[in-house]
């Protein structure tokens, strides 16, 4: 069976963050990252090469591959923000529609910049997709 290619790492978040070369995405990133600690109350960790994750869940589906992946994460993306909201959207719309502008896929929501977004209405994203995590972690 195939294992997860994403797994936490030990790189510095600090590091990665100050390699963007965008410095509108590089502000960016540090308000989604400070947004995301005080929601999860979890520390930064690197996953792979390019997501900045908090926390760990452990999943299993039903053809049996497992793994970890974080609560909740971003990537500053080259042509977007990419969040990871791991419970999906379905639950979500009141709050999407008063977002801004933005899409979703799957788990992903996309921003292009933080300007387009309501960032209340982004945390409130946040802390309810946590709230339903540990509410239902699996």
């Amino acid at each position: 069976m195939a294992e997860n290619k994403t797994r936490q790492t030990d790189a510095s978040v600090t590091a990665f963050l100050a390699s963007i070369a965008d410095e509108r995405k590089r502000r960016d990133s540090q308000v989604i990252l400070e947004m995301m600690r005080e929601e999860s109350g979890e520390e930064p960790r690197m996953w792979g090469e390019s997501i900045i994750g908090f926390g760990s869940i452990h999943y299993k589906y039903e053809s049996g591959r497992e793994g970890d992946m974080p609560k909740i994460g971003f990537s500053p993306r080259k042509q977007n923000l990419t969040l990871y909201i791991t419970p999906g959207f379905e639950r979500y719309a009141d709050l999407l529609g008063q977002l801004g502008k933005h899409s979703t896929a799957k788990v992903c929501l996309y921003i292009k910049r933080l300007e387009d977004v309501d960032l209340s209405v982004l945390r409130r994203v946040v802390r309810r997709s946590l709230d339903d995590m540990r509410a239902d972690p699996g």
